[in-house]
């Protein structure tokens, strides 16, 4: 392109040529003004192993533009054909993320909304399905004029397309369009099935230029032997980079995970084998908490690195910080109270674990529990092997605890072993697991498997008093057990529509009924059938839940169901005690449910665990731990109390 610059004043180009280069002297390639997007692009890829931590990475980076006063959006490339994660087995590919705007979506976007505390859209999430479904459906009604549609340029202008759209589209309730867009793209660098998302991020960075693109490769660092003679081990480092290269693709960045601290002979050799700068090689290595991450990387300047890399605007180089202490940049204070929220999160993260592990815990204010106490959540699951299967619930328990200064343990307990045909073995661990725990958790899930059993867990807790929250399926649980227990429905039979088929129950009546479709609701069909993303529930005044929202009539929050409450049942219920204090706007379906008479026993049809963040979690796991807490500081100290006892008669 040099050569035809020096030329052009000498011989006019013709042809396909002249047609370039009039493009690049108009600085319509590389400018950004064919986009007509200003966004910066900020690209993470992964390379030697799948699982690595690019979502985290992903995320932090996201962290740090919030830090410099910029306002994120993010995307996740998935390169399965699935039109989107809503029909995936939980066991392979963990949860459903559910979006405000009803999208399915694969986990990572969850990171992303947690961290960087915005609203991202069904288009956040870009899947080859997606991207193929809509690029034959445009070939079926004759878009593309009787062309030969193909994979290049036809599918890899439309996931830019969409990379675009979401580039421009505000996340963070504001009509400003987003000042840097983060592209996570699935899987390894390489694999045959993202091949065209390769190419189309190389097409993306020749449009919008290559200053307003900045590549991020997350690789992993091995280290081999122990003691003084181990060593970390670059090589695998450098295969990657060298076939990341021979996609079209240049690292800016090499972030290398790794269990300790990157050493500097390594940094080095990094950069002259790879080509990049050695401050760019970024070491991203295990910390004490997962919030410590952002501050990770801060401190070894990505912040400033990465504006000065896109060219940001009030982002001049600042040599003179450079090998000082980066968090004292002033580009970091831009976004007011980022920095220190992060730093503050992290530090006491730090407190709770030691506090809990030294055995000095100072009593909080307000709670009067202390520091570090150690509370157990019993979550009775069906999935309880995979804990990606519930990743939001568990980071909504983390977030609670973090607010409630308590060290969070986690007893999974396998639902199918509480039922009254489980193995006898299996049956009596999970049971005394569930005595131990300090509150109990049922999530939601599909399938007869375990159904029964979380049956009787919400009845363990309601009868002994233990705390309770149930979610959606957790919540249709808790309405069954309410109504067959004899003092409440006293109705044996009461079983919920969805596994009528599976148990062979025939001429049921409706009465029988605790849980039935949803009158919306296709039977049968599966994909994007479901009463999906934020919908209004109206609070009951002087109600639990009320109390909960600080008062709020009225939340939206995030669904994924296709069954409710069966509207012919509730009336009895509501007779016999069972207090339904959340409903929808119609005033028909049921939403949240709880028990006057129990220390804590609520349920809510809606998933609160989708809009937990650090900041602000979910009010009903808040007050789940707040009140397993207060259950969990009298047995804890009287266990203290014992052992000193028994240390002085020893």
């Amino acid at each position: 392109l040099a050569l035809l610059g020096l030329l052009g004043a000498s011989a006019a180009p013709r042809g396909r040529g002249a047609e370039w280069l009039g493009r690049i002297r108009g600085g319509v390639i590389g400018s950004g003004s064919e986009a007509g997007c200003k966004t910066k692009f900020i690209v993470v890829t992964g390379g030697v192993i799948s699982g690595i931590g690019k979502g985290i990475t992903a995320s932090s980076v996201g962290v740090l533009c919030k830090m410099m006063g910029l306002r994120p959006t993010a995307v996740k490339i998935d390169p399965y054909l699935n039109c989107d994660a809503g029909t995936m087995s939980p066991f392979e590919h963990g949860e459903v993320f559910v979006l405000d705007d009803g999208g399915e979506t694969d986990l990572d976007l969850g990171n992303y909304e947690r961290f960087l505390g915005v609203q991202l859209r069904n288009v956040s999430n870009l899947t080859t399905g997606k991207v193929y479904q809509t690029v034959i459906e445009a070939e079926r009604r004759g878009d593309y004029l009787g062309k030969t549609v193909q994979v290049v340029p036809h599918i890899t202008e439309e996931i830019v397309r969409c990379i675009l759209d979401v580039a421009k589209s505000p996340v963070d309730g504001g009509k400003a369009p987003p000042d840097v867009c983060i592209i996570e793209l699935g899987g390894t660098l390489g694999d045959i099935e993202s091949m065209p998302f390769v190419e189309a991020l190389r097409q993306l960075q020749l449009r919008v230029g290559w200053k307003n693109v900045a590549f991020m490769h997350v690789s992993l660092v091995p280290k081999v032997g122990s003691g003084p003679t181990s060593e970390q081990k670059s090589k695998p480092t450098q295969h990657g980079i060298k076939s990341m290269r021979s996609l079209g693709l240049s690292p800016d960045f090499i972030m290398c995970r790794s269990s300790e601290p990157l050493q500097s002979s390594t940094q080095r050799k990094l950069s002259m084998f790879c080509d990049v700068p050695e401050q760019q090689v970024v070491s991203v290595h295990d910390v004490s908490n997962l919030y410590r991450v952002p501050i990770l990387l801060a401190q070894q300047g990505v912040a400033r690195l990465l504006a000065e890399r896109l060219r940001l605007a009030g982002a001049e180089p600042t040599e003179a910080v450079a090998g000082a202490d980066e968090l004292a940049n002033p580009l970091l204070r831009k976004g007011a109270g980022v920095l220190d929220f992060w730093q503050q999160i992290g530090d006491k993260v730090d407190a709770i674990r030691e506090a809990h592990a030294s055995g000095g815990r100072p009593v909080q204010p307000g709670s009067g529990v202390p520091l570090g106490t150690e509370v157990t959540i019993a979550m009775v699951a069906k999935y309880a092997d995979g804990m990606d299967a519930y990743h939001s619930v568990v980071k909504a328990l983390e977030h609670a605890a973090i607010s409630e200064g308590v060290h969070l343990e986690i007893a999974w307990i396998d639902a199918e072993a509480l039922s009254e045909d489980g193995d006898a073995a299996a049956s009596s661990k999970a049971w005394d697991a569930l005595k131990a725990a300090d509150g109990v958790l049922v999530p939601g899930g599909f399938g007869q498997r375990g159904w029964e059993g979380k049956i009787r867990a919400c009845g363990f807790a309601r009868h002994g008093a233990v705390p309770f929250l149930g979610i959606c399926l957790g919540f249709q649980a808790a309405v069954t057990d309410f109504m067959r227990d004899p003092s409440g429905g006293n109705n044996p039979r009461a079983n919920s529509q969805e596994f009528e088929e599976e148990n062979g129950a025939a001429n049921v009546s409706e009465e029988d009924r605790s849980v039935i479709y949803m009158p919306e609701i296709t039977p049968g069909q599966m994909g994007g059938t479901m009463r999906c993303g934020g919908r209004e529930a109206l609070l009951e005044r002087g109600s639990l839940a009320r109390r909960l929202y600080n008062n709020a009539p009225a939340v939206i929050e995030r669904h994924r169901h296709r069954y409710e409450v069966n509207p012919l049942i509730i009336e009895g219920l509501r007779e016999r005690g069972l207090k339904f204090s959340g409903v929808d706007t119609t005033k028909t379906r049921m939403e949240v449910l709880e028990v006057d008479s129990h220390p804590y026993f609520i349920g809510t049809q809606f998933h609160p665990e989708y809009k937990s963040r650090p900041e602000t979690p979910a009010p009903v796991f808040v007050g789940l731990l707040r009140a397993a807490a207060q259950r969990a500081a009298p047995r804890a100290s009287c266990t203290e109390r014992d052992i000193f006892f028994s240390l002085l008669r020893r």
